[in-house]
């Protein structure tokens, strides 16, 4: 297994304007901004037994929702101390201890710790683990209380998760007199891996590798826990059980199914139980995964899930662009399973998907503003898909805040005699070497541009080696050290750029990634992408928007294969981005009348293309919008 470790995000600073300006207002707008939405759609009151909110009275929905408010205020708890990580604020903090004061005052005597269960449905505690995702709740409360704990050093919200860990180990369990059990949605394993790298109690580590190894073993587990609710387990409202991949074993599983932010959660687990483990079993069964999931079923912008009818995925080949689900979710949870995949094996085409996600999928999931947010992330838009102020599940609305709070923990990685950058766009770091503290500072306009200058300077001079990942969009890459050149393609393997040498304070590197515009093609199996062509330049997938073509929908435009297409700087939109600009025919209704269909085709006009990156999109005004452009 790999031998490095994440750089944590607290240690590493972001200074280039991209992520700065990203990270401040999550921590300004939208984490202030998510407390009072968990106030005013009486989130907050569900944890205040015994007056939680009215049952809901939305349509289909038998309250389901409600049951997940647990974990709603566990995901928002961490996105609020990972900003507490990066400053200090009493206003967030005294939030925080609210929370943690209700669930304090809502335990059980036994350490059961389910806000639904404890005032609505006392009696049904741990009967329906397919449904009613107790595990999952926990998770999340747990990731938050770790995330508390770390950020302050409080670690009462963590004893209070922590006593009731303490009863699920008692609960679930291979003994007689346990549940044969684990959760119908994949969470708690994620936070165990935690808690066990927190305090290095293996009896966590022991618990999650318990519910994953658990897994679609027979007798199914739901089957015998519908049965004991009197329910007939062919009547189960998904139909299949792959559903929530309990079908078969995972280290049998080969195919991603189901729903597709269960599947990245259990895969990211698997490799973090692989990796602790280091059990070459799931390790394979990942990679099986992965395949499967890169060969015939992410979207390019690393959306997952084509369906809104499981909110996963479909057959092979099956990638819909106006009815794409790709759930925010699901793109920050594959960044989940791509960082952690990377640990297991230092290639490049995981942090080269774990960056794909991060631009395209993940950041498209939350507004300039900071306070609008997408749930599904299509790639055609007629103009009605817009943003939302909060959603009847608002589990992406933290995701996107979490994420966004902690993404200086994905840029770099280190070993006893070796670092390795996985991402640029401005950071600094102290990073502890066997030979002792190196300070590495990167400087870059990343993502628009690709000259990168990384300064390393460790405090007396030292033998190791810089790795430096070297994109696989990226062609003819140039390097140096010191201004020597260095032969990038001779010093490459699996995609990073090794340089090992004896380093002195102040030494720099330099890299350059050429970022010409490119088209894209897709697979001629995904049907709906024949005759079409995408756009990207370097890591950032483009779209079409109305806003910036008029004219009609930009469903009308084609673009011309032989057309050249240009960069362009925009200092008056977003604070500065690059656009592409192309020359380009549209379809136009001129002289059509009121017939639906002639036998003359209609006529087509010269007008110029203007694209942005896919992730600004409905940022200005409601209009269509298209990836796959038509190409002529």
């Amino acid at each position: 297994m790999n031998e490095f470790e994440p750089v944590q995000f607290v240690d590493v600073a972001l200074e280039g304007q991209f992520w700065r300006e990203r990270l401040e207002t999550v921590l300004t707008r939208t984490i202030p901004t998510q407390h009072v939405q968990l106030g005013k759609h009486g989130i907050l009151q569900s944890l205040t037994l015994p007056n939680p909110p009215p049952l809901s009275s939305a349509p289909n929905q038998h309250n389901f929702v409600q049951v997940l408010w647990d974990s709603d205020a566990g995901k928002w708890i961490e996105a609020a101390s990972y900003a507490l990580s990066h400053r200090p604020d009493a206003d967030i903090e005294a939030r925080i201890e609210k929370i943690v004061d209700d669930l304090e005052n809502a335990q059980a005597g036994d350490g059961y710790l389910n806000c639904w269960h404890l005032l609505r449905e006392p009696d049904k505690r741990w009967t329906n683990l397919r449904d009613y995702h107790e595990l999952y709740n926990l998770g999340h409360l747990l990731e938050g209380g770790i995330a508390y704990f770390l950020a302050t050093g409080r670690c009462r919200l963590l004893d209070i998760l922590e006593r009731y860990v303490d009863h699920v180990r008692k609960t679930f369990g291979p003994n007689p007199g346990q549940k044969h059990g684990y959760c119908g949605h994949q969470e708690i394993e994620l936070a165990l891996v935690k808690l066990y790298r927190l305090t290095g109690a293996r009896k966590h580590l022991e618990l999650a590798a318990y519910f994953i190894n658990e897994r679609g073993r027979q007798p199914h587990y739901f089957d015998q826990e519908a049965v004991a609710r009197g329910e007939n387990p062919s009547e189960f409202w998904a139909k299949r059980y792959e559903y929530n991949q309990s079908h078969r074993p995972v280290r049998e599983q080969t195919k991603v199914v189901g729903h597709a932010v269960r599947a990245m959660y259990m895969f990211s687990a698997m490799a973090d139980l692989a990796a602790e483990l280091n059990d070459d079993g799931l390790k394979k069964a990942c990679e099986e995964l992965w395949a499967d999931v890169m060969t015939s079923k992410i979207y390019i912008t690393s959306g997952l899930g084509s369906a809104a009818a499981n909110e996963g995925f479909t057959e092979d080949h099956d990638l819909p662009n106006d009815t794409a689900y790709a759930e925010t979710c699901a793109s920050v949870a594959l960044i989940f399973w791509a960082h952690r995949m990377l640990h297991l094996d230092l290639d490049g085409r995981y942090a080269d998907v774990m960056e794909q996600a991060l631009f395209n999928g993940a950041l498209t999931g939350l507004s300039r503003d900071g306070e609008h947010y997408f749930y599904s992330n299509p790639l055609d838009s007629d103009g009605r898909h817009s943003r939302w102020a909060w959603h009847t599940c608002p589990c992406c609305a933290m995701n996107s805040s979490r994420l966004i709070a902690s993404v200086g923990g994905y840029f770099v990685s280190a070993s006893e005699d070796a670092i390795a950058f996985h991402l640029y766009g401005g950071i600094s770091t102290n990073i502890r070497l066997a030979t002792g503290n190196v300070f590495l500072r990167e400087t870059s306009a990343y993502p628009w541009f690709g000259s990168i200058r990384i300064e390393v300077s460790p405090d007396a001079p030292a033998e190791f080696a810089v790795k430096l990942r070297i994109p696989g969009w990226a062609h003819e890459a140039e390097a140096s050290v010191e201004g020597h050149p260095i032969d990038v393609e001779a010093c490459t393997s699996n995609g990073y750029l090794s340089i090992s040498r004896l380093w002195n304070a102040g030494d720099t590197i330099t890299l350059e990634l050429p970022m010409p515009p490119e088209r894209i093609y897709a697979h001629p199996k995904v049907s709906q992408d024949i005759g079409r062509v995408a756009l990207k330049r370097g890591p950032l997938v483009y779209c079409v928007e109305h806003v910036d073509n008029p004219g009609g929908r930009v469903q009308q435009l084609k673009l011309p294969r032989d057309a050249w297409i240009e960069t362009e700087e925009r200092a008056d939109l977003f604070d500065g981005v690059v656009t592409l600009t192309a020359p380009a025919k549209r379809v136009v209704d001129q002289g059509w009348g009121d017939s639906l269909y002639r036998n003359a085709p209609p006529v087509v006009s010269d007008c110029r293309l203007i694209a942005l990156p896919y992730f600004l999109w409905n940022n200005r005004a409601k209009g269509s919008m298209q990836v796959w452009l038509l190409e002529s």
